[in-house]
């Protein structure tokens, strides 16, 4: 058998499992070594790396109920690769949000509102906090771990129903599997909205928790959804050379991909600059600081390197795609459009940095009192390392869906419409 065969590429799951084990034991070890000594930093590379693909993941589980309530006729053949994917997210957040939420030591340095005695840098405990004291009707800590294991139970049912019912389908070859799924996917578009919304709110807006924008779940969405697309570019130009998907996949499915990661590069661009300048005109201390401490030093009052950063994602994560995909043929030569995926995949991962690393740092020598998490530091690499391990893990759970059922679903109702697309 070729070794580009389907069969070939499913047979690699075990290795890629093995790889993301190891890696992610290499971040833990890291991670806990750092608490020992008071130092968050390798702890948000396993925060950034779980959501960065928790990110992935959600936002393809939502194109997949998306697809199903509009019975997109060209989306059946994609669709069952996301269907192979979204089988990772329950793990990814058992590897990695779980036990930080769970593990007392780890909760207490990245969510700092979980414990009261924690001394601010003004040098008051916590608990004195009259912003949290406002807040502590939902920033309180037993309530917080119910949330983190209602998500973990919420979308666990939804992958497996999503999943399962489409699976089934392959095998008893009945049209009412699609109507279930339709009627499925109709109320857990609305629920799965709420549910990522305060999954933001707290693992990443509550980071800072003097700090709120009721924007911030509308963000999530729109970064979920951008990544979730740009994989999906990835995957299938993969599968579309050397795989289930050789000579299948045509230019009108490469078309829809472009045009749909054009619209919600846009629209993530509106989201995130609409944030800034609702919070930039409003002047508010609690909501402007959040961006203060991304471009200044606090205590040079020099630009810092975060203003960079905040610059190449204004430019190269938002204009530069936007700028590309305007064209037709950018959206439908292989190439072209892989290389658009690949930079808005690597923009997600410094939005994602952007929004969870730049932390007011307890620090008494400063004059402020506190210093702010540097982007290019000991804990990138890290950061990347986690990010490539829980890759590993998706991938190769990607790979063993595949072993499960039939990588075209061939008893789908619209799947002849999907094959036979054009533009």
């Amino acid at each position: 058998m070729s070794t580009s065969s389907p069969h070939a590429l499913t047979a690699h799951w075990k290795k890629f499992l093995a790889v993301g084990v190891v890696a992610l034991a290499v971040v833990w070890y890291f991670a806990f070594a750092g608490v020992q000594h008071h130092d968050n930093r390798q702890a948000l590379s396993v925060l950034v790396g779980s959501l960065f693909w928790v990110a992935v993941l959600i936002g393809m589980l939502m194109l997949t109920m998306i697809t199903r309530v509009f019975d997109a006729g060209w989306a059946p053949l994609i669709r069952r690769n996301w269907e192979f994917m979204i089988g990772a997210l329950p793990v990814v957040l058992l590897l990695g949000v779980v036990p930080l939420a769970f593990l007392p030591d780890f909760r207490h340095l990245l969510w700092e509102w979980t414990d009261v005695k924690h001394i601010l840098p003004s040098g008051h405990e916590v608990g004195h906090d009259p912003i949290l004291q406002a807040k502590s009707w939902f920033l309180n800590e037993k309530f917080f771990l119910v949330r983190i294991s209602l998500y973990v139970v919420f979308f666990s049912v939804l992958t497996w129903a999503m999943r399962t019912w489409s699976f089934k389908q392959d095998t008893d070859r009945t049209a009412s599997h699609t109507h279930t799924l339709h009627a499925f996917s109709a109320a857990g578009i609305p629920l799965g909205a709420v549910a990522l919304t305060m999954l933001a709110f707290d693992c990443l807006m509550a980071l800072s928790y003097h700090w709120f924008s009721t924007m911030y779940g509308v963000w999530f969405f729109a970064l979920s959804i951008r990544l979730a697309l740009a994989a999906t570019v990835i995957l299938t130009y993969r599968l579309s050379n050397g795989g289930w998907l050789d000579g299948i996949l045509n230019q009108a499915h490469r078309h829809v991909l472009g045009c749909l990661m054009l619209a919600f590069t846009v629209f993530w661009a509106y989201i995130s600059f609409s944030q800034y300048f609702l919070i930039y005109t409003a002047n508010i201390p609690e909501e402007t600081y959040w961006y203060n401490i991304r471009e200044f030093n606090p205590v040079t009052g020099l630009k810092s390197d975060w203003w960079g950063v905040s610059m190449y994602l204004i430019f190269g994560f938002f204009l530069l795609p936007f700028l590309a995909l305007l064209f037709y043929r950018s959206k439908i030569v292989p190439g072209r459009l892989l290389t658009i995926a690949v930079i808005i995949f690597i923009g997600g991962i410094v939005d994602l940095l952007f929004n969870a690393v730049p932390r007011q740092i307890l620090d008494k020598t400063a004059p402020e009192g506190f210093t702010v998490s540097p982007f290019l530091c000991g804990g990138l690499a890290t950061d990347l390392l986690a990010i490539a391990g829980f890759g590993a893990i998706v991938i190769g759970l990607f790979l063993r869906s595949a072993t499960k059922a039939e990588t075209i679903p061939v008893h789908d109702p619209r799947i002849l419409e999907s094959i036979n697309y054009h533009e």
